[in-house]
């Protein structure tokens, strides 16, 4: 899943680390990153956060809880 304009960082981590299966990061040259490591998301946010804001990500949940736990995130971002 795309997701898209995450304004609230520390929210969306604890959404990822509230996941109960594998949520992971799609780079650009398609190497996925465990979001649920604190190193993968310190590096991963590092390598792509710009001006307070991450534009867009593409992310992939296993479980199907997770994905409605992400999606209602973005909704009431």
């Amino acid at each position: 899943m795309k997701v898209q304009n995450i304004r609230n960082i520390d929210k969306f981590f604890q959404v990822v680390d509230a996941c109960k299966g594998k949520v992971e990061l799609v780079t650009g040259e398609g190497d996925r990153l465990n979001l649920k490591s604190k190193l993968s998301q310190y590096v991963s946010m590092a390598n792509i956060f710009s001006n307070g804001e991450i534009p867009e990500l593409e992310i992939i949940a296993y479980e199907p809880q997770d994905v409605e736990k992400l999606i209602d995130f973005m909704m009431n971002e």
